[in-house]
């Protein structure tokens, strides 16, 4: 894995001890790897640790989730009556609020505080009962659903790891783009220029923003559209995109080349995208055969695709997937 050539100043949110804080409850830390050598090369890695910004000490007692998976109390493990939900939750509030510039944010898995999905959940009497979020993490998905979020233990999965980074683009993008001096100009520009990023993801979301945008946006307040197609698109591109949906994308992007390339050229395209949807290649191999040509011979819209360069190519997320 290469690291970016620049550093970008894309703010993303990471649970400290993912970078290297000893702010565990046991004095330690979960330094992340790919955190600190890779994204931190590429982001501005913003580190908190809400267990240390409520005030709880390190080292310290350990807490867990206790009641229910929708509304689960944060506890001490050995002192019950230790109850630091509503802290937590009026902590993520307060980041909420004061870091609204963040365009991803990387959770530790397992946390009370901090998981995302698959947190331990007890009953009162100490016996497993389900599984939840953390507090603080819930908070923060609920104050920003479009937000991009994820677990450091999922970043290790391939496919996960290239559409979390992939939303992160696309909601930082979205940012400079079209909220700096939104308009609904703008916003329609911005889908064009990611309809096939989309597409990939979801077919069917391809067709619903596209008609949203076409028929109804223009009828309504333009706050709504924003709020609307932001989350609507990320909660779109928040559905893993395959090989099949993949190829669907690189047949239609080769349409463009149609008439400007020969029958020879033409197969040597239509064979890499084979490859790649018989799972004998990375989506790299079709991916860089397309674009050679598209350089050449694609149409400035076609060229314009985010889909075609989304992230830095030093991260070398397709040679993976």
């Amino acid at each position: 894995m290469e690291n970016c050539d620049v550093k970008l100043s894309i703010p993303v949110g990471v649970s400290a001890c993912l970078l290297g804080h000893k702010v565990r409850y046991d004095g330690g830390h979960k330094r992340s790897k790919y955190c600190l050598n890779v994204l931190s090369e590429c982001f501005d890695l913003k580190p908190f640790c809400p267990e240390v910004a409520i005030g709880l000490t390190t080292p310290r007692e350990p807490i867990r989730l206790v009641g229910s998976a929708e509304a689960p109390r944060v506890v001490g493990v050995k002192d019950p009556s230790l109850d630091v939900t509503d802290r937590l939750a009026d902590y993520a509030d307060q980041v909420s609020q004061a870091e609204q510039d963040l365009c991803g944010y990387i959770l530790m898995q397992g946390s009370p505080s901090c998981g995302m999905e698959r947190v331990k959940v007890y009953h009162e009497n100490g016996m497993p009962n389900v599984a939840g979020s953390g507090v603080y993490a819930a908070r923060i998905m609920k104050n920003n659903p479009a937000l991009p979020v994820e677990e450091d233990g999922r970043l290790n999965d391939a496919v996960l790891r290239e559409n979390f980074i992939t939303r992160v683009f696309v909601y930082y993008n979205w940012q400079q783009e079209v909220m700096s001096e939104p308009t609904l100009h703008k916003v329609i520009q911005f889908h064009s220029r990611h309809k096939y990023q989309l597409m990939a993801h979801s077919y069917e979301g391809y067709k619903q923003l596209g008609k949203y945008l076409a028929d109804e946006a223009s009828k309504q307040p333009l706050t709504d559209v924003l709020q609307k197609y932001i989350l609507d698109l990320m909660t779109f591109l928040s559905k893993k995109a395959d090989r099949k949906s993949h190829t669907n994308v690189l047949m239609h992007i080769m349409g463009y080349l149609k008439k400007e390339i020969d029958s020879e050229t033409k197969q040597d395209l239509l064979d890499a995208i084979e490859q790649y949807r018989t799972n004998k290649v990375h989506l790299v191999v079709p991916l860089s055969l397309l674009k050679h040509y598209l350089k050449r011979h694609g149409s400035d819209y076609i060229k314009s695709q985010a889909y075609l360069d989304p992230y830095p190519h030093e991260l070398g997320l397709r040679n993976y997937i």
